[in-house]
Order: structure tokens, then C-alpha cells, then sequence
């Protein structure tokens, strides 16, 4: 059996040899032939070959250059004109009448008239004297004892005062102050009801404004415009 099998393998051999080798063909036997006409008809021609690049993708083209802004106007260049707020009060009823009189011509918006009340004012108060020869008198005295003193004001002239008080209730403090002091005369006067009160208020004067604020001196009734609070 060994031997067979060795004959077999032998005989194979030279079987696969033959017919590698193309010694079979006449029996129509052997491997296929890279040079068959069939073969050379399917390569591609050579010499029709061209390299062609790589299609380039296009680049968009850049959009224009903004057009440089133009250069702003001198107007708008220039810097918002400044505007003041101003104020000046307090006025009674009367003054603020007057004032409301001379306001009337300027622009609608450009002024206010704002309610403030006015308190009522307390004094402690000497007087009415006699005579300016009775006040001279009662001045040195309060020199004497060292305590100021002023003018009370037109409608309790002749007179002094020693003080003005925003409440009745201070007033009293201080008049009993004075009596500790010395001062026996004196007593304490309302020197003011309540009434009510006006602020002026120009909220944005600009140089259209600033020249009428001297025609409008004489209805401010000696009250100073300053910058508002």
C-alpha cells in the first residue's frame, strides 16, 4: 500500500507538472495564456492614457471692500452743547405771579414752577419800643450780656430780635435759654404763617436760553439762580 500511494503521489505530480508547463495543450489541457488575443483586447491602450490634474476648487471671490464711512459732519463731530439746570426760590404767591409774566414768552417746557410751602417762622422778640433812643438802650444791654441780637424786620420795627425758630416749640426752648441769661422783655411772635411756596426750575438752559437770563433778573425779586439741588 505505501508503495501505491507513493506511485500515486509520483504520478500526480508529474501530472500538475505537465499540464502547468503547458505539455497538455494538444489534449486541450493547460493553464490560460496571458498573451491570448482575448486578454491583450481587454487591456487599456497605453499610449491613449493622458494624466490629467486634479480639478482646482474654485475659490469664491472676496466680496468689495466696504466703502470707507464717511467722515462725519461737523455737526455731529461736534460735542452735544452743555446744558444747566437751574433753580432759584422760594417765592410767595405774588412773586410767583410775576415770574409766571416774564416766563410766558419762553419756549413751552423750558421752565417750571414747583410747589414748595413755606413753613411758618417763630421769634423770640423785644419791642415794639418807643423810640430808636429805646432800642439803642436795650442793644447795649444784650451787649452786656453777651447776646446777639438783629433786626426783626419791617413790620415789628422799632425792635430786636433774638432769634428765629422754625417751630413755636423751639422758639420757647430759646426763649427760656434767654431768661437764664438775664433777658426779661422778651416774648415770642410768629414772625410767618405757612403759605405756599414756588421754586423756580429751568431744566436745560443752553445758549438759546442763556441771554434771556438777564431780563428775567428783575422778576426773581433779588433770589440768586444757582445749579439745581
Amino acid at each position: 500500500m505505501l508503495r501505491l500511494a507513493v506511485l500515486v503521489l509520483l504520478l500526480a505530480n508529474a501530472g500538475y507538472y505537465a499540464w502547468s508547463q503547458g505539455l497538455l495543450r494538444g489534449w486541450g489541457l493547460g493553464p490560460e495564456s496571458e498573451s491570448e488575443p482575448q486578454r491583450m483586447e481587454q487591456q487599456i491602450a497605453p499610449d491613449n492614457l493622458r494624466i490629467v490634474p486634479p480639478a482646482r476648487r474654485e475659490t469664491p471671490p472676496a466680496p468689495p471692500a466696504s466703502a470707507p464711512a464717511a467722515p462725519a459732519s461737523p455737526a455731529a463731530a461736534a460735542s452735544a452743547e452743555p446744558l444747566a439746570c437751574l433753580q432759584a426760590g422760594v417765592f410767595d404767591a405774588r412773586q410767583a405771579d410775576a415770574l409766571r409774566a416774564a416766563l410766558a414768552p419762553w419756549p413751552e417746557g423750558s421752565w417750571a414752577m414747583e410747589a414748595t410751602p413755606i413753613t411758618g417762622r417763630w421769634m423770640v422778640y423785644m419791642g415794639r419800643f418807643a423810640d430808636e433812643e429805646t432800642v439803642a438802650k436795650k442793644r447795649a444791654e444784650l451787649r452786656a450780656l453777651k447776646i446777639g441780637y438783629d433786626r426783626p424786620g419791617a413790620a415789628l420795627e422799632p425792635g430786636l430780635s433774638l432769634g428765629r425758630f422754625s417751630t413755636e416749640e423751639a422758639a420757647q426752648r430759646g426763649l427760656g435759654q434767654l431768661a437764664s441769661q438775664g433777658v426779661r422783655t422778651a416774648r415770642v411772635v410768629q414772625e410767618r404763617a405757612d403759605a405756599p411756596g414756588y421754586t423756580l426750575r429751568l431744566p436745560a438752559v443752553g445758549d438759546a436760553l442763556r441771554p434771556r437770563l438777564d431780563a428775567l433778573q428783575p422778576a426773581l425779586a433779588g433770589k440768586t439762580l444757582r445749579a439745581c439741588g
